[in-house]
């Protein structure tokens, strides 16, 4: 399976990731999607052992075949990071990524991944949200209004979450946040710290 979003900015998020992610340890890819992503970054972080997820069997299916040669890409998981309790299962991780998903779902949703994420991340782990978000409440281009219209009339529960909202989640989290980081395509990424215990 072949995402042209995923294809588009794998490079940058690598170049992120090289920047902000630890160099070694374990790290969980929440939704993973097709599996594209996360074989770049066992590629360009080979020092990470990267656990991939996904709810969609045929996700998962594309997933280990992108991850087919690596010995740094576990088999993808079914994990679905929106329900409560899963952090019980998959904890102790130095990094966890999650990749265009925070506007296909409701804020209560959001409110639970971020929640889940923080618990499952060890000491001194590092949590790595990207998308599309508002700029103090606000769209701040023309596509992001057009996409944002139509996931709420799809959902009214879904659509674009606001900056400021998430970064006070990530501090109710009992997350640091490191970094907000503008990104290509007016994305943004969001990286928040587990406190050193």
């Amino acid at each position: 399976m072949v995402a042209p979003a995923a294809s588009r900015n794998a490079e940058v998020l690598c170049d992120l990731l090289a920047r902000v992610a630890p160099h070694t340890g374990r790290a969980l890819e929440l939704a993973s999607g097709t599996g594209q992503h996360v074989a770049v970054f066992a590629h360009r972080l080979p020092d990470l052992h990267w656990q991939p997820s996904e709810i969609e069997p045929d996700r998962r299916a594309s997933i280990d075949a992108y991850a087919e040669g690596f010995d740094n890409i576990a088999p993808a998981v079914e994990l679905n990071a929106t329900q409560p309790g899963w952090h019980s299962k998959y904890g102790a991780y130095d990094l966890i990524v999650l990749i265009n998903l925070l506007h296909l779902i409701s804020w209560l949703e959001v409110e639970t991944l971020v929640s889940e994420a923080a618990l499952a991340l060890g000491s001194g782990g590092r949590l790595v949200l990207y998308g599309p978000f508002k700029r103090a409440g606000e769209l701040t281009s023309t596509g992001d209004q057009n996409f944002h219209a139509a996931l709420t009339q799809q959902d009214p529960e879904i659509g674009y979450k606001n900056d400021a909202d998430m970064l006070a989640l990530l501090q109710r989290s009992n997350l640091i946040v490191v970094e907000r980081v503008e990104m290509p395509a007016n994305n943004l990424a969001l990286v928040a710290q587990k406190p050193v215990t």
